[in-house]
């Protein structure tokens, strides 16, 4: 099986958070959890992040949905129970809620896509239970080899279409695509592969400016039309 890179918001808990300590340090690998939870969400595990004053953090919580990136990758989080684990790695929460394996597939994704954007193997990627002992992530556990070989299989999948000077909307994150997918349904925008493409393409000043130039318009007429 390969996985897909869901929708990933950017949600990080603020700078005082207790849970948060701010601490940059050099990632080494990528720690898996479940959260254990069957009904909580990635919006919830974040919230819990923020809010919980018993030292526990992670860098992203993934379910059915997306992911929300909830602490830097690279500061420090309390994932691991142990200080190395929370040193070094990269903490990814697994919700348990909702449909499943769909779940799986963002999973795969979200750490794929973390493997290619430094260049790693699946040899990075860490239980829990094998920094603290504990039975972490419960499901993943007895099909861990099964889950390696499946994040292998995405990864290797990222790096083809890297390699052939394309992209596809398996292997576009789902954020990248919200613009293009927005206009495409409102019939302002054809061509939807082709804008996919060239997703990463930098953007011009004379366009960046029409393009803020044409929304402050836009402003201007409604705001006018509702005082009249």
């Amino acid at each position: 099986m390969t996985g897909v890179v869901p929708t990933i918001k950017i949600d990080y808990v603020p700078v005082d958070s207790p849970n948060r300590p701010g601490t940059e340090s050099d990632m080494q690998w990528v720690t898996v959890h479940n959260t254990a939870n069957p009904d909580s969400t990635a919006q919830d595990e974040r919230d819990y992040v923020e809010w919980r004053t018993d030292n526990a953090s992670f860098h992203y919580a993934v379910d059915d949905q997306e992911a929300i990136a909830i602490i830097p990758e690279e500061e420090v989080a309390w994932h691991a129970g142990d200080d190395e684990g929370n040193r070094t790695s990269i903490g990814v929460e697994i919700c348990e809620s909702g449909d499943e394996e769909k779940t799986y597939k963002h999973a795969l994704g979200l750490i794929a896509k973390i493997l290619q954007e430094r260049g790693w193997g699946v040899d990075r990627v860490r239980t829990h239970e094998s920094w603290s002992g504990k039975y972490c992530p419960r499901k993943l556990l007895e099909v861990w080899d099964e889950f390696l070989e499946d994040i292998n299989a995405t990864l290797e999948s990222f790096n083809q279409e890297e390699s052939s000077g394309g992209e596809n909307v398996n292997s576009v994150p789902e954020w990248k695509l919200q613009g293009i997918k927005y206009l495409s349904e409102r019939g302002l925008l054809n061509d939807v592969e082709g804008w996919t493409e060239k997703i990463d393409e930098p953007m011009p000043v004379w366009a960046t400016t029409i393009l803020l130039k044409k929304v402050h318009e836009d402003i201007v007429e409604l705001t006018s039309s509702e005082n009249k």
